[in-house]
């Protein structure tokens, strides 16, 4: 295909993030700007492969920074894995002259995006849009943020009923693979333990902390688990029923609602600023690339980095943990 990007699609991919509208509004205007024609592909890879393709114009993206999920909708796509799938996706993109794409989701839209690239010398540029924060080589993902102060003003509230009824409770967040929501907000609000999957937890230890605290008459205890991690909070509640059964113990999952509302001023920001550098990118002749933020600058990753490596969690947040809690 031509080097020189005239035409640009852009899809939402993976788990929907709050800030992918404002990076679907900064994608559109900043192309418009700079006099290319901009498509939006409805329903990630899946739209693709199916030529669900629209024109957008400035006023497509009018009144959506505020609005959490995506109004180019997002799906899983099995049929994308394959090389027929792939060759249908390529095919309905050159009907529609599109020679650039900028794919917001997270690492597996990413490995979708470097082998579609790859395959068919198509310029892609992805902006990390997921909540878990989960991709290395930048600093924040489009999401994060609004994720974690969801599930801190929940945990907030639910402390209100800890506290009157000397319970322990153990809250779930989501995070299967990333323990930066449990982790973000455990600290936040004050959680006396905190399970991720980045570090080993052995239950009895804090079996041993519940009943140190128990002596020391602190009914009121806060469990933070990433879903998954012992099978989750009706898992770990249920080792400690079994084990303290004079213990108050109660599980909330917070599931979903982490995904959804307003998103905050900070991903608003960071998503607008990332749609803007992803389209500078296919300008300057930049591909293969997602845009990143390290220490407030953008950062610029191969996407066949990105993939291979995981963000890690530093061993000091979990020593801050063990000092605050005590």
């Amino acid at each position: 295909m031509d080097k020189k990007v005239t035409k640009i699609g852009v899809l939402t991919s993976g788990g929907d993030a709050p800030g992918m509208n404002a990076a679907i509004r900064a994608v559109v205007r900043t192309g418009i700007y700079n006099g290319l024609e901009v498509y939006g592909i409805l329903r990630g890879y899946s739209g693709m492969v199916d030529g669900d393709i629209i024109k957008m114009e400035s006023k497509s993206v009018a009144n959506i920074i505020q609005r959490g999920g995506t109004i180019l909708k997002t799906a899983r796509c099995k049929e994308f894995y394959d090389l027929e799938g792939r060759t249908k996706a390529y095919k309905h993109l050159k009907k529609h002259g599109i020679n650039g794409l900028v794919i917001i989701g997270g690492d597996g839209s990413f490995r979708g995006a470097q082998i579609f690239s790859n395959e068919f010398d198509m310029p892609c540029i992805g902006v990390p849009g997921t909540i878990d924060k989960d991709i290395a080589g930048t600093d924040f993902t489009i999401g994060f943020d609004t994720a974690v102060n969801t599930a801190v003003e929940a945990i907030d509230k639910i402390r209100d009923t800890m506290d009157a009824h000397d319970r322990l409770f153990v809250i779930e967040v989501m995070g299967r693979d990333s323990g930066y929501i449990a982790l973000h907000s455990g600290i936040a609000t004050g959680a006396e333990n905190i399970i991720i999957p980045e570090k080993v937890t052995d239950i009895e230890d804090i079996l041993d902390q519940l009943s140190e605290k128990e002596r020391r008459q602190k009914l009121v205890n806060l469990i933070v688990v990433a879903e998954g991690k012992f099978g989750g909070a009706n898992e770990v509640a249920k080792v400690i029923k079994e084990r303290m059964p004079q213990q108050e113990v109660r599980v909330c999952i917070l599931g979903h609602i982490q995904r959804g509302g307003s998103p905050s001023c900070f991903d608003r920001l960071v998503a607008s600023r990332m749609g803007y550098a992803a389209v500078e990118c296919l300008l300057e002749g930049r591909h293969n690339l997602f845009v990143g933020i390290l220490n407030n600058r953008m950062h610029y990753i191969p996407l066949n980095e990105a993939v291979k490596k995981k963000q890690r969690i530093s061993e000091d947040w979990m020593k801050i943990v063990k000092i605050l809690s005590s």
